[in-house]
């Protein structure tokens, strides 16, 4: 007990002032564009910072990817200061400031320091508005976490410690800045940051910020579904993914955010499904490739709309109408905690009612398929599956090798799939059509059949 609270009393929240170089952190490693943010508001005398993740990503030897920028401004002050600017969010009010750089549009986040008055709640805590501003020393305090109440000042080159953050990077522990209770129930979100900071940092929860996870969990459900889609975004594309996955389901954080997890990973070949999945994400991110949403959630979800589509058709329904009745009950369902976007949910779809296209390889059918935009993607889903024993790898090397053949060997290759009976199915509409079509010669049968 005596040791407990004398690491209480050392601990004590207080400003340090480090020299960014004995860490090695320059300048020239921070974004242009946060660098001329500081400045200009600098120049026009407020203080300005960058501030949190970017800071933090440095001192664990990591490439930043956002770079945001704290200061004393008013919203309006900045948005006076920088012409190109505009101000966002209603919870509490930030200042985008576009940059042309590297080739394209890149924001840097501002805020105005937030001031420790108390901020309207609703009946269960959650801050509905915080534009309350204070000082720096205020900001740091309503911070989440000790390592992201970090501040470099770029013209001194120091860096403001106000909790311990730097001692808490060394040790490799996540700590939240205050109580956890009070903070989990003015934002719930910080237990999902908390997840994903943990995996994707490799830091440990430490015990007080994560005992009261679990039960609490629930209080996500008061959280704006398009919030909670954000959030779950950034679990996907952190870098670790299926990691921030495992530890979503060890707080039991993903039953108000994501219920079909449990029943996922409760069988070997889903799970590895989904594992194969968010790996292949996680190595496209770290070389820098492309990453569709839109194929993220048609694998985080494919098992719930087979099971779904395979009852169907089971209880008499029609192939393809029951894969869309499935398609459409599961987004819905899903929809009710994580409200993705249309332009991901058609790519999703578009992916799934291609899957039993694949099987149909007469005729001109392949070809149709292999036109569609959304070919490839539909084909990287296929080669998961069948790598996951879920699909027969044969049908997986037939599309691989006819996308590489000749038109000859394209059609050279139908043929063989058409008499082998490996062509798939053929609309009952269309087998009704030839049966009362009149002989014709071998050449023209040929064709038919094909069609």
């Amino acid at each position: 007990m005596i040791r407990k609270f004398i690491g209480k009393v050392l601990r004590r929240p207080g400003k340090r002032v480090i020299h960014a170089k004995h860490y090695g952190i320059r300048r020239d490693q921070l974004h242009s564009g946060a660098l001329k943010v500081c400045d200009r508001l600098q120049a026009a005398g407020y203080e300005a910072y960058i501030v949190g993740g970017a800071i933090r990503d440095l001192l664990l030897g990591k490439e930043p990817k956002d770079f945001d920028v704290a200061t004393s401004a008013t919203p309006e002050q900045v948005r006076h200061i920088f012409n190109r600017s505009r101000i966002i969010g209603r919870r509490f009010r930030i200042v985008h400031v576009p940059f042309y750089e590297r080739g394209g549009e890149e924001i840097i986040e501002v805020t105005t320091f937030r001031g420790s008055a108390e901020s309207p709640t609703d009946a269960s805590g959650r801050i509905i508005r915080d534009n309350v501003y204070g000082t720096i020393a205020e900001d740091a305090d309503r911070r989440d976490f000790t390592v992201n109440a970090l501040y470099y000042d770029p013209n001194s080159e120091e860096i403001i410690d106000f909790h311990h953050g730097i001692e808490d990077l060394e040790k490799q522990q996540l700590v939240m800045i205050g109580d956890p209770v009070k903070r989990y129930h003015e934002d719930p979100v910080r237990m999902l940051r908390a997840a994903r900071l943990s995996a994707k940092l490799d830091l440990a929860i430490a015990p007080d910020t994560k005992n009261p996870i679990r039960e609490h969990a629930a209080l996500l459900e008061n959280i704006p579904t398009a919030r909670l889609f954000d959030e779950m975004m950034k679990l996907l594309l952190s870098g670790k993914a299926w990691l921030c996955v495992q530890t979503l389901r060890e707080l039991s954080l993903h039953k108000p955010l994501f219920p079909l997890l449990d029943k996922l990973l409760s069988k070997p070949d889903t799970a590895k499904f989904l594992q194969k999945a968010l790996e292949n994400t996680d190595n496209r991110l770290a070389e820098d490739k492309p990453v569709s949403a839109g194929f993220l959630f048609a694998a985080l979800l494919w098992h719930e709309v087979e099971e779904n589509w395979h009852k169907r058709i089971a209880a008499g329904e029609v192939k393809t109408p029951a894969l869309i009745e499935a398609m459409n009950e599961v987004e819905s369902k899903v929809c009710k905690r994580l409200a993705i976007p249309n332009r991901y949910g058609a790519a999703m779809k578009e992916i799934w009612a291609m899957q039993p296209r694949f099987e149909q390889r007469v005729g001109l059918r392949p070809f149709r398929l292999f036109e569609q935009p959304r070919f490839r993607a539909a084909y990287d889903f296929l080669l998961l599956r069948a790598e996951c024993g879920l699909v027969e790898q044969e049908l997986a090397d037939w599309w691989t090798k006819f996308q590489i053949s000749e038109s000859t060997e394209r059609m050279d290759m139908i043929d063989a799939a058409a008499k082998s009976g490996q062509g798939g199915d053929v609309p009952a509409k269309r087998r009704k059509r030839s049966r009362h079509r009149k002989p014709a010669s071998a050449k023209s049968t040929v064709k038919t059949s094909e069609a």
